[in-house]
C-alpha cells in the first residue's frame, strides 16, 4: 500500500491517548521486524480470513509461529516455559495492530480475542520488514499528532540537543504517567526508545540510546529487535539508504532471519501466482501445461544474497523450466543466461501488469525492481529510469543480454515480450 493509502486509513480514527487511557499502544518489543513477523504468523493461523477469531496464544503456540520465531531469534519453544516473555513477544504487536484498527479487539470477561479488520494493510505489514516500518512511522506520527504530542517531538528533531531532548523525554513521561496505567518513569523511559527512534531513523536525526541523546544518527540497526544477532541492516534496501550505502555493508542479516525472508518471499510469489494467475507459469510456453510448482532466482541466491529475497527476483515456473532450462541438467548452481533473460522479460510483464493494473494485491515495488536489476547486472544504469518507465527498463534489459538476444530460447522471446 501507498503511503497515502495508509494516511487514509489512519485519519479514519482518532488514537488519542488521552482519551482511550491506553498505555499499549505500542510498547518494548514493537519493533518494525517483530511486528512484521507477528502480522506474518496471524495470517498464516487465520489463512487471511477475517472472520476466524484468535488469541494472542493461539498465534504463539501455532507452529509456524514456533518454528520461526525459535529459529529467527533463538528463543525457547513458546509451548514449553518463558511464558512472559511470549506474552509480549506476541502480545504487545497484537495489541498495537489491535489500537491502530488494522484487527478488531474483544474483551470476554478478563480473555481478549482479535479478528483481522483490515486485510489488504495486514498484508502490507506482513509482506516486507520496510513495509512495516513505513507503517509504523506513520502509525505513531499519527498517534502524537492525537494526542498532541506532535509539537514536541518535532521541537526536538529540529533542535536536536541536550536541552529538548530532556524536555521531550520528561513531556513523554508526564504524559504516559498521567494519561495511563504506567506509573514509572524507568517504563516510560523503554516506551520512549520505541516511539522517539523511528522518527528518527526516518528524518535522519539523532534519537535515544541507554536514557540519553545518540551521538549519532538513528541508523536501521538501532531500531531492530535482536541487534546482537542481527549487526547490521535487513537485505530489504532501505529507500532512504543510496545503493552505494547499501553495498558497502559488511554484514548481512543473521542466517536463519535471512533464511526465513527467502522463505516468506517466495511463498508471497507462489501464493499470489496460484491466486491471480491460476497457478500457471510466469513464462509461456506453447505445451508447457504443468503448474508452476517452482520458485525460480532469477539472480542465483548463492551469487546475490543481498536481492535473495526480494519478490522482483523471484519468478513461478514449472519443474522443467527450472531443472532443464535454467538450471541444465538439474545444475542449480549454473545458471543459462540465455534462459535469464527470458526470465527477465516475463518478469518485467508480470510486474508491470500488477503495478499498472488496478485490480489485485500490489505485491511489487519498481524502485526495488530497480535495485534487483541494478545489484544483478552490477551497474546503476536502472537508478535513472522514471517510475514505472517499463520501456526503458526492457531497454536497459536488452543492452545488458544483448549475447542472448538470438539464443537457444528466442522462440519464446515473441511470446513473452512486454505488451508496452
Amino acid at each position: 500500500m501507498s503511503t497515502i493509502q495508509i494516511q487514509n486509513f489512519l485519519s479514519k480514527y482518532n488514537y488519542d491517548v488521552r482519551l482511550s487511557g491506553n498505555a499499549r499502544w505500542i510498547d518494548q518489543k514493537c519493533t518494525y521486524d517483530v511486528v512484521q513477523i507477528i502480522a506474518d504468523c496471524i495470517l498464516e493461523y487465520t489463512q487471511s480470513s477475517t472472520s476466524i477469531p484468535f488469541t494472542v496464544k493461539d498465534i504463539w503456540d501455532s507452529k509456524y509461529a514456533q518454528e520461526n520465531v525459535q529459529a529467527i531469534f533463538s528463543k525457547p519453544d513458546p509451548s514449553q516455559k518463558s511464558r512472559n516473555e511470549y506474552d509480549k513477544y506476541f502480545g504487545q504487536p497484537i495489541k498495537l495492530l489491535a489500537y491502530s484498527q488494522v484487527l478488531i479487539e474483544t474483551k470476554v470477561g478478563t480473555r481478549y480475542s482479535y479478528e483481522i479488520n483490515n486485510l489488504e494493510l495486514l498484508k502490507d505489514i506482513a509482506l516486507r520488514p520496510l513495509n512495516t516500518l513505513n507503517f509504523l512511522t506513520l502509525y505513531i506520527e499519527k498517534v502524537l499528532v492525537d494526542s498532541e504530542l506532535a509539537a514536541s517531538f518535532n521541537y526536538f528533531l529540529e533542535r536536536q540537543d541536550k536541552e529538548s531532548y530532556q524536555q521531550l523525554k520528561e513531556t513523554f513521561t508526564l504524559f504516559t504517567i498521567t494519561h495511563t496505567p504506567i506509573n514509572g518513569s524507568t517504563e516510560c523511559g523503554r516506551i520512549f526508545s520505541k516511539v522517539i527512534n523511528p522518527l528518527a531513523f526516518k528524518y535522519k536525526k539523532c534519537g535515544t540510546k541507554k536514557g540519553y541523546i545518540s551521538e549519532n544518527l538513528i541508523t536501521l540497526q538501532d531500531i531492530t529487535y535482536n541487534r546482537s544477532n542481527w549487526r547490521d541492516e535487513l537485505s530489504g534496501k532501505s529507500k532512504q539508504i543510496s545503493r552505494q550505502e547499501h553495498q558497502s555493508l559488511e554484514h548481512l542479516p543473521s542466517k536463519n532471519y535471512r533464511e526465513y525472508l527467502v522463505q516468506k518471499a517466495k511463498k508471497d510469489v507462489r501464493k499470489f501466482n496460484d491466486k491471480y494467475r491460476n497457478g500457471k507459469s510466469e513464462i509461456y510456453q506453447l505445451g508447457e501445461n504443468i503448474l508452476a510448482s517452482q520458485i525460480h532466482h532469477i539472480f542465483t541466491k548463492s551469487d546475490f544474497p543481498e536481492i535473495a529475497d526480494y519478490l522482483e527476483n523471484l519468478i513461478a515456473i514449472t519443474p522443467n523450466q527450472h531443472f532443464c532450462m535454467a538450471h541444465p541438467e538439474n545444475k542449480t548452481t549454473y545458471i543459462d543466461k540465455n534462459f535469464q533473460y527470458i526470465c527477465l522479460i516475463a518478469k518485467c510483464s508480470s510486474i508491470m501488469e500488477n503495478l499498472t493494473h488496478s485490480k489485485g494485491l500490489k505485491i511489487y515495488d519498481f524502485e526495488d525492481y530497480c535495485f534487483v536489476l541494478n545489484v544483478g547486472f552490477k551497474t546503476d544504469k536502472f537508478d535513472y529510469i522514471r517510475p514505472l518507465d517499463f520501456a526503458s527498463i526492457i531497454k536497459q534489459i536488452d543492452f545488458f543480454c544483448s549475447d542472448c538476444l538470438g539464443g537457444v530460447y528466442s522462440d519464446l522471446v515473441e511470446k513473452n515480450y512486454p505488451k508496452i
